[in-house]
């Protein structure tokens, strides 16, 4: 009997690479939207779900999907709050992520922005494509190999990014309550303070624990930052107070913030606005060329979106051989 999967969130330049890479056979069914309330029909008469971030799988998804005698909630991403943990498991439902993916994607975004700001490449090209041509005093810069770039969470990504400053000659500190060894060899390992204190660019690379570290960029770090430093954020949006940076940004004491993240990001990914109602967004949006936002693009490149759908088959096919997955998530 084929195992029927519903994956949500396919894009039309993935369906070939969820095609291509179904070795286990399993009947897919492939759509386009993000889960919601809206279209949670979708699912029924599959055997499993294969999210992606900002899907809904609050209790009213969950409990519709047990009802429909759907036990296995998956995610092809590292994180997982956008799955209600605790409706999951009293559902007796088996929830199982991507643990990670190629370091690369996200930390080659990390990187080029950094630069983008700190070249202040984005300022320039603005300019350009205003017609204004003149060699602006806010250009000048400095070069990368005498650059000190602080790392804030150095797990796989948070190295990868460092390795490719070191690459250039960069000093590169790093803060993290873990100093993996591989870290170590890369980075040099100060205090959080410090680091925001000395550091040209600030990359933050840490997950988002709620509850525990809302907001932890906050106005007190940001105001150690040097008024020309730039801060990158391709982790989550919960973890930086945006308000702080905007007013930084406002009042000349932040040189430039770039983000891959946003508050409520399910109420506008994917979708094309004419008026933005959140009043912080739409203040970054007028902050450009010196805040710059992506669209939640750092896990899209070929390599990532590989390892994505390579690991979540895996998953499938390891709980239904023998029970169980390394990659289980518990609550």
């Amino acid at each position: 009997m084929t195992f029927k999967i519903a994956a949500y969130g396919v894009r039309e330049n993935e369906i070939d690479y969820f095609k291509n890479l179904n070795k286990y056979n399993y009947e897919l069914k492939l759509i386009p939207e993000l889960l919601t309330h809206e279209n949670i029909d979708t699912a029924q008469g599959m055997d499993a779900v294969l999210l992606r971030a900002n899907c809904v799988a609050d209790a009213d998804n969950l409990n519709q999907l047990k009802d429909w005698g759907i036990k296995y909630v998956f995610t092809r991403t590292v994180g997982y709050n956008h799955i209600d943990l605790t409706a999951a498991h009293s559902n007796n439902q088996v929830v199982a992520r991507v643990p990670s993916y190629s370091p690369h994607a996200v930390a080659d975004l990390a990187f080029s922005l950094g630069l983008t700001l700190q070249r202040h490449i984005s300022l320039a090209t603005y300019n350009s494509q205003q017609k204004d041509f003149q060699v602006k005093t806010e250009e000048f810069s400095q070069e990368i190999h005498d650059l000190t770039v602080g790392i804030i969470g150095t797990g796989r990504i948070g190295v990868t990014e460092a390795q490719n400053y070191r690459a250039l000659g960069a000093q590169v500190l790093g803060y993290d309550v873990f100093q993996s060894d591989a870290a170590k060899e890369v980075v040099e390992f100060v205090d959080q303070e410090e680091l925001f204190q000395q550091a040209d660019i600030v990359s933050l690379h840490v997950p988002y624990f709620p509850g525990k570290n809302d907001r932890f960029v906050n106005a007190e770090l940001i105001s150690l930052m040097k008024p020309t430093a730039v801060l990158i954020n391709t982790a989550r949006a919960e973890i930086v107070d945006v308000k702080a940076v905007i007013q930084a940004l406002q009042n000349q004491k932040l040189g430039g913030f770039a983000t891959d993240v946003i508050d409520n990001e399910k109420d506008y990914l994917g979708k094309k606005f004419n008026q933005i109602n959140d009043p912080n967004l739409q203040a970054l949006i007028d902050l450009y060329p010196r805040a710059i936002i992506t669209p939640h693009i750092g896990s899209y490149t070929k390599e990532a979106l590989r390892d994505m759908i390579t690991i979540s088959y895996d998953n499938f096919n390891d709980v239904l051989t023998t029970g169980t997955t390394k990659n289980l998530v518990e609550e």
